[in-house]
């Protein structure tokens, strides 16, 4: 079959095994976004409200029932669905009545908490306006599963897009698309938050990378990374931030290795710093005219639990703190089960075989690790917010391969010529 036969394939098959959680995905956030999306396609505060708390309970109701379903003691008693999605409404509603009543109906979420932990999804519009065609065609459940697929199976593609851009050979480029649909990767992609959309929008800024580092189609290269870096700002401006800032910082230190060899750095690698050093001044300032929360209200937003607490005085201080246990709790955890350090290093070796394109990669891949950083919370579920530093070993894991399999290809000849000669003799 043709490669982009096995492309589809491998979509296809991902799709097919997503069929068994349609529900059960959300999370605390999914009601934010799944509001505001509604909101766009014209619905009221309170049909918003309605839908995304049946879509909640309805997914609460589910994961209720799986887990009876194989508690060793409660298996045998009657099904929890319509107990559990009752109790569930009315807990839901018990704290979006009363805001609604007071007049808290401004922006376009519903408001599940105050106007102030609101505003932070207010400036993330990009998610809720990807969801609009599809909740619109599919409705509020198959619709959040279709975009999820959708998504997910986009960042697959990508992978195989940038490794074939690197003369990877098909067999490995479709091994990176597999990757990144069974890596956690994938499991958050088809959650219902902008994760997975984040990730595709890195993965395309990072096949831009390629092509202009190849030679290939250069402007067009240069244009791709842009477009990702100006529609990250809409799904979440810090993604463009910290991305633009590390392709800036991977082309500073490319330029700079090259000029201490004595090698010119072409003219792919400074354009390249340009655009994400662009982006990353254009966030600053475009986020400040258009009022967004700064770094000040998210570190409060954190220290605060999502100001449920009065603001702490001194955050910067606590902050630091916070983010030294932070990183030696998550250092111990991992180094339990180490898989995530493996895949990461042995990523990096892969990647930097590819210099410079292994620098802009390993660069796009360290967000996650901003991402993570800005927000110290060992709480939050799968540590969903460094998941963009999995494209390491997704990407980077077939380009580490890469030589096994050509030198491979070429034994493989040689040893069929010897196989000849010796039937001869």
């Amino acid at each position: 079959m043709r490669p982009r036969t096995w492309v589809l394939v491998l979509a296809a098959a991902f799709a097919v095994l997503q069929l068994a959680n349609v529900t059960g995905r959300d999370t605390p956030d999914t009601k934010n976004y799944l509001s505001y999306a509604l909101s766009l396609r014209g619905e009221s505060k309170r049909e918003a409200a309605a839908a995304t708390i049946d879509y909640v309970c309805l997914s609460a109701a589910t994961k209720a029932r799986r887990d009876q379903s194989v508690d060793v003691v409660r298996f045998h008693r009657p099904d929890p669905t319509e107990r559990v999605t009752d109790e569930c409404r009315r807990a839901q509603w018990r704290v979006v009545e009363p805001r609604l009543a007071a007049g808290q109906t401004g922006g376009h979420t519903v408001p599940y908490m105050t106007d102030r932990f609101m505003r932070i999804f207010e400036a993330r519009p990009g998610y809720p306006v990807f969801l609009v065609p599809f909740i619109s065609l599919f409705g509020v459940t198959w619709g959040l599963w279709a975009a999820g697929v959708v998504v997910t199976v986009a960042g697959g593609v990508l992978a195989f897009l940038i490794l074939r851009t690197l003369s990877v050979p098909v067999p490995l480029a479709l091994t990176g698309q597999a990757l990144y649909y069974v890596l956690p990767c994938g499991t958050t992609a088809m959650r219902p938050m902008t994760e997975g959309l984040l990730m595709a929008l890195t993965l395309a800024a990072v096949w831009g990378c390629a092509l202009v580092l190849r030679g290939r189609r250069e402007r067009a290269g240069l244009a791709l990374v842009a477009g990702s870096l100006a529609a990250l700002f809409a799904v979440k401006h810090s993604q463009a931030l910290f991305l633009g800032l590390c392709l800036a910082g991977a082309g500073a230190v490319t330029v700079l290795v090259r000029h201490r060899r004595g090698r010119p750095p072409g003219r792919g690698v400074p354009a390249l710093a340009g655009v994400g050093l662009a982006a990353a001044l254009g966030t600053v300032l475009l986020a400040r005219l258009l009022h967004y929360p700064s770094e000040s209200d998210s570190m409060q937003d954190l220290l605060t639990g999502h100001f449920a607490r009065p603001d702490r005085e001194h955050p910067w201080r606590e902050f630091w703190q916070l983010q030294g246990n932070f990183w030696v709790e998550w250092l111990r955890r991992q180094l339990w089960e180490p898989l995530f350090l493996a895949a990461l290093g042995a990523g990096a070796w892969g990647a930097l075989r590819q210099r410079p394109f292994g620098v802009f990669l390993v660069a796009a891949a360290f967000t996650g690790i901003l991402t993570q950083a800005a927000h110290p919370d060992i709480n939050i579920w799968g540590e969903r917010l460094i998941v963009l530093a999995w494209l390491l070993p997704v990407v980077g894991l077939p380009l580490l391969l890469e030589p096994v399999v050509r030198g491979r290809r070429v034994a493989l000849p040689a040893q069929g010529h010897a196989d000849r000669a010796q039937s001869v003799r």
